[in-house]
């Protein structure tokens, strides 16, 4: 039987050594669990999303019919493993003839806010433009910002939605490094020695390795879970 060069060591044996699968393949392989993910979800209409895959960086195009559709898209390609990062540019196409008029999206929103317990009365302003809504305002926990822009993105007629909600620091930089640091060493899906954080102008910078993406996540949200964080600048390399 013919034996290929690559078959054989320079001694004659047989070469027992694993192939290393290539990028390309790799990208192949991220793509096709990407796909399977979004088709296996219930929640959202995949038949017209695409999916592209370039050095674990996975492009989303295509379109569905609500913003929340969009921002669920991203969210299930975040949990799929291998996935570095996201670049997402479905559009949203509202089904049928008829578009929420600007007014009634902006009143329905208000009216949302109002009745959300988590967000201070008249702290968020809502401004909507051809279905595009932004948010404006100030309040004093990153969480406030994240629950203003969640509680309105399941609205219909919203194409978009750009959360501009400023957050007010209320404690000292070293605090705030310091009780970062804490929760991460609390947390039991991370390996906290392996992240660095640095605060500048309650702007926190983090560094270091993790092994997944959600582990990356588990970081970022124990930084902006420390009280006047109004940035994070998140460097953290996932290691796949």
């Amino acid at each position: 039987m013919s034996r290929s060069p690559g078959d054989a060591t320079l001694g004659g044996e047989p070469d027992t050594r694993r192939r290393q699968p290539e990028e390309h393949e790799m990208d192949i392989d991220l793509r096709r669990l990407v796909e399977e993910e979004l088709e296996f979800d219930p929640s959202i209409d995949a038949a017209h999303i695409g999916v592209a895959v370039e050095k674990g960086t996975v492009t989303l195009t295509g379109h569905v019919p609500t913003f929340a559709q969009k921002r669920t898209a991203e969210a299930i390609v975040r949990r799929v493993k291998g996935v570095k990062a996201i670049a997402q540019e479905i559009e949203v196409r509202p089904m049928g003839t008829h578009t929420t008029a600007d007014d009634e999206i902006a009143k329905h929103a208000v009216n949302v806010l109002g009745w959300h317990s988590g967000i201070p009365a008249n702290a968020v302003q809502i401004k909507v433009s051809d279905g595009y809504m932004t948010l404006t305002g100030k309040v004093k926990w990153h969480y406030q910002k994240v629950e203003a822009e969640t509680a309105l993105h399941n609205l219909e007629g919203v194409k978009g939605l750009v959360n501009l909600i400023e957050i007010e620091p209320a404690v000292s930089p070293t605090d705030v490094r310091q009780r970062i640091e804490k929760a991460l060493r609390r947390d039991a899906e991370l390996e906290a020695n392996q992240i660095s954080v640095s605060v500048t102008d309650h702007t926190v910078k983090l560094e270091g390795k993790v092994r997944t993406w959600s582990e990356r996540q588990a970081a970022e949200r124990a930084a902006w879970a420390a009280p006047g964080v109004v940035k994070v600048d998140d460097h953290i390399a996932v290691s796949v």
